[in-house]
């Protein structure tokens, strides 16, 4: 095939551009290029699905190179076979002749081997005085030496994609191992939550993943899961910090600070509680201040969302406590896109871009003012921007708020968890304050 000579198929099979295309590939060969054969058929094996051809083809290539002499595949030895169709049916382990042509078909078209046919279309070689090869006639492997470093890539790839998905499928099953195990524990001990609900998400999210997924699917699955496993966690810890302040009534005797029951002048203190748990001082003082706050957003609207938002602001020691904005930001930032200017500097800044959002995502001006009267108008627009991260995978941003804000007013759920997880979806190194 030097000098620009061309083989053309011998009988009624017709020339095609791909095949032209194929030889002309086999021409670059580097000079001196040698490759082991059989790495090289190992690494064709691996990059099978991207290459396009079948397994039985593979197994017609594997006998094709069993009649190459050498190990390594070299033009100075010359890189046509020449075997009768009897010998490859022997070598491809008892394959129909009609078989055997059909998957050479295949090996022609992915640009693996090429037919160079004799004048009669038999397979034959000639020899000179010397015994050596003068002419050959059969199939080349020129286009797979040609093709080596390109196989190997393809390898190398599908190799990846293989290990990636293998890690994923052990980080979703010992998720799921640890999810099933915790909401196990947790019936047992009757911790405080709403654990139907959460076995029942559980379940639905097992059955969810088919058995042949792919990375993204998995990658899905196991952020769900781990947001899952985190809410759990959660309500474990508070579950194991209430029985600790139960079981020592010294520790019940400090909290008690004002034993007049007629003074309403001097509210008292707040027990200081974790993320998720509120206080008897803000279970009694929000059904207070429900109506008031009701009351203000509606007179002032969309247009005074920062004034109407400040109104909203808890009560020092009241309710779930915010967390600081940066690790907000840091979690969720894609509500910046919607601040003033495109930017967020202030928790008034994040509440206003919250309102827009609110609306933007079809959540009722109700279910937003009754989060912002049980999380406190920080926690409620915190809320809001991480219903924004995740708005691919919620069906209806509203129900999912009203069902947080009721979990919520039971002290069954908890930001922190759900901050976490987006802030490690994200690739952010962020570390849990408290």
């Amino acid at each position: 095939m030097k000098g620009g000579s061309v083989a053309t198929p011998f009988g009624r099979r017709a020339m095609t551009l791909g095949m032209l295309a194929n030889q002309v590939m086999a021409r670059e060969v580097e000079d001196g290029k040698t490759v082991d054969k059989w790495k090289l058929f190992r690494a064709l094996c691996e990059a099978r699905p991207l290459i396009g051809v079948t397994d039985r083809a593979l197994a017609v290539m594997n006998a094709l190179l069993s009649f190459y002499p050498k190990d390594e595949l070299s033009e100075a030895h010359g890189l046509v076979v020449f075997p009768s169709n009897a010998q490859l049916s022997l070598r491809s382990h008892g394959m129909t002749e009609q078989t055997i042509r059909r998957h050479l078909a295949v090996l022609v078209e992915a640009g693996l081997i090429i037919r160079k046919d004799s004048p009669n279309g038999k397979r034959y070689v000639r020899r000179n005085g010397a015994g050596a090869i003068d002419e050959a006639f059969g199939f080349s492997l020129a286009p797979l030496l040609a093709r080596a470093d390109d196989v190997e890539r393809l390898a190398a790839q599908v190799t990846a994609e293989r290990l990636h998905l293998q890690r994923l499928r052990e980080r979703l099953t010992l998720c799921r191992r640890d999810v099933a195990k915790l909401i196990e524990t947790a019936v047992e001990e009757g911790a405080r939550g709403d654990w139907e609900m959460i076995s029942l998400h559980f379940r639905a999210l097992v059955t969810s993943v088919p058995r042949t997924s792919t990375p993204d699917v998995l990658a899905a699955a196991l952020d769900e899961m781990e947001m899952l496993r985190e809410e759990a966690v959660n309500l474990l810890e508070m579950h194991m910090d209430s029985r600790k302040i139960s079981g020592n009534p010294f520790q019940n005797e400090r909290h008690i600070q004002n034993s007049n029951t007629e003074s309403i002048s001097e509210p008292e203190p707040a027990i200081e509680t974790k993320q998720g748990e509120k206080s008897e001082a803000g279970r009694q003082t929000l059904p207070m201040t429900k109506g008031r706050k009701a009351a203000d957003l509606g007179k002032r609207g969309v247009n005074a969302a920062g004034a109407a938002i400040e109104s909203h602001r808890s009560p020092p020691g009241v309710g779930i406590k915010a967390f600081p904005l940066a690790l907000v930001l840091q979690a969720c930032p894609q509500i910046a896109d919607y601040g003033a200017g495109g930017a967020i500097s202030t928790w008034r800044d994040l509440m206003a871009a919250a309102v827009v959002v609110r609306s933007m995502l079809g959540v009722s001006p109700d279910a937003y003012q009754h989060a912002c009267e049980i999380l406190g108008a920080e926690n409620a627009a915190t809320v809001i921007a991480c219903i924004l991260e995740r708005a691919g995978h919620i069906n209806s941003a509203g129900g999912y708020l009203r069902d947080l804000t009721r979990r919520a007013e039971k002290g069954e759920f908890a930001i922190g968890p759900m901050l976490m997880a987006l802030a490690r979806a994200n690739g952010n190194s962020v570390r849990k304050a408290g």
